[in-house]
């Protein structure tokens, strides 16, 4: 039977790491979904020129941000004179409390949820109960782990983490549904369980993958249909976004479209792609009376004040970092303890959560270059990584997780010491000199890192003096 996973925090990102590393289902789980998704992504720009592709789409977005105020404010207009309701969030508690006081103003009960990792978020689940309004997620991934009491695991792909026994644990614990292995039927079953939640739902809450400030258009990209239910069927639609979202022109669309559903799962189009401009018209037999649009800004404003920390906002929310970074596909998105795990979550959360909290994440990284390399847009995530390191250590405060002020001070010593034999060069030479003569000295095991790599030994003889030997024997 399936049991609900315990609360994650950014502060135990290293105890939760080693507890999913010693768990071989969620290693075997993550190892065989990355793979696919990764060999997916490859065939998927096969045919593509996709430097220029990637290029294009940094730039859409790169000048979307440098209008980004301006932008916004022709959204809210365009939007407005659409007839969608444009409201205004400073963070997540704020935006809670719109969705919440229009649902109350309708008498709503219960909201039907599309995916939308903003409103994970703002925690706006949480926050419509206490208020005694029933929220449901209609996303299959979404909806699986709200059944088991779970976040999501990755901000595509929810429920990455289960595997098809697991699922159906869950499902037949909290729905009755028999269980199986055939994944068709346990999507049929669900899909039945949702459909009947699609007509009674008195409010529909979707996310927004790209708002168009030309035209006062929301587009959502989906693949299951529910995002096309839940801003249709029910008489209202509230749409939340973070204020970087925002593009300049409708035309703007179609190559970010293209980068995403590659990056993301491989796929050429997904099955949907729906454009939201206004409520229903007169005469149109379906649509909601009401659309409402809320605008988040949860820190987004004091990252847009960052020169280098501004490039954060570019993100489509692909993925793709995650699929390809070696650590979060052994670790998976939970051990992270936040909304948005992986290279971007690592970059992202802790200016949205504050350093503090998250000062672990930036070091969650092997810093090889895999997430800059396949971000569509081209964030220079490790490059941003190393700026949060710094920024972690500042202050001789060091990185080491509960870590005593006598530890710290050793630890930002060793460094300092490293600094300073490496801007020196004959001291350097001196030093591993005498190292390399003590290399049988040198222990099997250094903290940490060791656990899961076998410890480096300093060179019997330096490089450097191997090649003079080599050229004075005449040896290539």
């Amino acid at each position: 039977m399936s049991q609900p996973v315990e609360t994650f925090t950014p502060q135990q990102f290293h105890r939760q790491s080693r507890e999913a590393l010693a768990n071989p289902q969620i290693r075997a789980n993550f190892r065989k979904a990355m793979d696919g998704l990764m060999d997916k992504r490859r065939d998927a720009f096969a045919e593509w020129q996709l430097e220029e592709l990637r290029q294009l789409g940094a730039n859409i977005r790169l000048r979307a941000l440098a209008h980004l105020p301006d932008l916004l404010e022709q959204l809210e207009a365009r939007c407005e004179a659409n007839g969608i309701r444009v409201h205004w969030a400073e963070d997540g508690e704020q935006a809670c409390r719109i969705v919440t006081d229009i649902c109350q103003r309708h008498g709503a009960r219960s909201v039907i949820k599309g995916k939308s990792m903003v409103s994970e978020e703002m925690h706006l689940n949480a926050h419509l109960e206490k208020a005694g309004i029933e929220a449901l997620e209609s996303d299959l991934g979404e909806y699986l782990v709200q059944l088991n009491e779970q976040t999501p695991s990755h901000i595509i792909m929810p429920a990455i983490h289960l595997n098809t026994d697991e699922i159906s644990d869950i499902m037949h614990d909290n729905t009755g549904t028999e269980r199986t292995r055939d994944v068709d039927a346990m999507t049929a079953a669900a899909r039945a369980q949702l459909r009947e939640r699609f007509m009674a739902a008195d409010v529909g809450v979707s996310g927004v993958n790209f708002a168009v400030a030309e035209t006062g258009t929301l587009c959502l990209v989906e693949n299951e249909g529910n995002g096309r239910m839940t801003t249709t069927v029910p008489p209202v639609h509230i749409a939340v976004t973070g204020i970087e979202k925002v593009v300049e022109h409708l035309a703007d669309v179609p190559p970010l479209y293209a980068l995403l559903t590659r990056s993301a799962t491989g796929q050429h189009v997904t099955t949907y792609f729906n454009m939201i401009s206004s409520p229903r018209r007169e005469g149109e037999h379906d649509g909601p009376r009401e659309v409402h649009l809320v605008l988040v800004d949860n820190g987004r404003s004091n990252i847009y004040q960052d020169d280098e920390l501004l490039d954060t906002l570019r993100c489509i929310r692909c993925g793709a970092c995650m699929n390809h970074c070696p650590v979060y596909t052994r670790v998976g998105g939970h051990s992270y303890g936040t909304t948005y795990p992986g290279p971007i979550g690592s970059i992202l959360m802790p200016h949205l959560m504050g350093l503090d909290a998250t000062r672990d994440l930036p070091t969650a990284s092997s810093l090889c270059g895999a997430c800059g390399e396949v971000c569509p847009v081209k964030i220079p995530i490790p490059d941003l990584l190393v700026r949060l390191r710094r920024e972690a250590v500042g202050e001789g405060r060091g990185n080491v997780p509960g870590a005593g002020s006598k530890r710290t001070s050793k630890e930002v010593a060793a460094w300092k010491s490293w600094q300073w034999l490496a801007t020196h060069p004959s001291a350097w030479r001196g030093a591993t000199g005498i190292i390399g003569k003590l290399r049988g000295l040198a222990p099997a095991h250094i903290g940490p890192w060791t656990e899961y790599r076998t410890a480096p030994k300093p060179a019997a003889v330096p490089l450097h003096r191997l090649i003079k030997q080599y050229r004075k024997e005449g040896r290539s």
